[in-house]
């Protein structure tokens, strides 16, 4: 078998008047992240990890910013999309790792909600899917808690 392996990331700033999307799921806070679409770094992190792993580009590419279309979607959207994308290019999904970075508020309660959903998508079951939370420890934009970060690394495997 073929395996590819991709690494993504994404950062977005919070915002008043929006919800807190992670992993498809939304969290309860005060505030949420900017962006066009839902701004769930989870999910763009996992996007990116799939379509390096492809060779395929990254969300920007697929998913712009400035594209109408775009403009507040459900992340788990983009994934599906990805999702095709893959299967089209004859791979199926291994697994996929993710570390979320925020001081708060606790993911913990909402992880296996996130897998979850994750999992429906991607088409594997949840021990196949990984979801951890750190802080930044009082540093930068996520350690004064404006911002949040996702790293996720996804292992594919050509299946013809």
């Amino acid at each position: 078998m073929n395996y590819r392996v991709g690494i993504g990331y994404d950062i977005h700033r919070f915002a008043p008047k929006r919800k807190l999307v992670l992993g498809g799921v939304v969290v309860p806070f005060g505030k949420g992240l900017l962006g066009h679409s839902d701004a769930d770094v989870v999910l763009h992190a996992l996007c990116d990890a799939f379509l390096g792993a492809m060779g395929a580009g990254d969300i920007g590419h697929h998913f712009p910013p400035g594209d109408p279309a775009c403009r507040n979607v459900s992340s788990l959207d983009f994934l599906e999309q990805v999702v095709r994308l893959l299967r089209r290019r004859h791979f199926a999904v291994s697994n996929a790792d993710v570390m979320v970075i925020l001081e708060r508020p606790k993911i913990a309660p909402f992880v296996p909600e996130m897998k979850a959903k994750i999992g429906a998508v991607l088409g594997v079951g949840i021990e196949n899917i990984s979801i951890k939370a750190t802080t930044h420890e009082g540093v930068g934009e996520i350690g004064r808690g404006r911002a949040a970060a996702a790293y996720a690394v996804a292992l594919i495997k050509k299946t013809r």
